[in-house]
């Protein structure tokens, strides 16, 4: 049998510091790290705001993911478009997401926010487009 010829391609070096991949996992954290206690927005806003409108299900994933980031990511303010805890099975605990809302003075009832609207924080107006 022969060996087929592997063509070996040199790669530049680049010194990692230099280096910056894009992360949209990062940039959702960035984007819920600045949503006021008290306040709560949706999967969809920040998609939006992100510039991927069609997003929302991979800023679920990110959620879901963020368990682990540092510095830490207040995860139970991202819920879905009609303020329902959609999340909440990836928490610790089931009840967990309800009980850091209601820290935070965030009324749910049948898992879901009580008057979402008044409480919605929309990263497109709030950080700017």
């Amino acid at each position: 049998m022969k060996k087929k010829a592997v063509k070996k391609i040199a790669a530049k070096e680049t010194a990692k510091s230099t280096v910056k991949e894009y992360s949209f996992f990062a940039d959702v954290y960035d984007v819920v790290r600045q949503i006021p206690k008290g306040r709560a927005t949706s999967y969809g806003a920040i998609a939006n705001y992100l510039g991927t409108k069609l997003s929302a299900r991979m800023v679920g994933w990110a959620m879901n993911a963020a368990h682990s980031a540092t510095p830490k990511v207040p995860a139970h303010r991202v819920v879905n478009r009609n303020g329902m805890l959609t999340g909440k099975h990836h928490f610790a605990t089931p009840t967990l997401m309800e009980e850091l809302l209601k820290k935070e003075k965030i009324l749910v009832k049948e898992d879901t926010i009580v008057d979402f609207k008044k409480i919605y924080w929309d990263p497109s107006e709030e950080l700017g487009l």
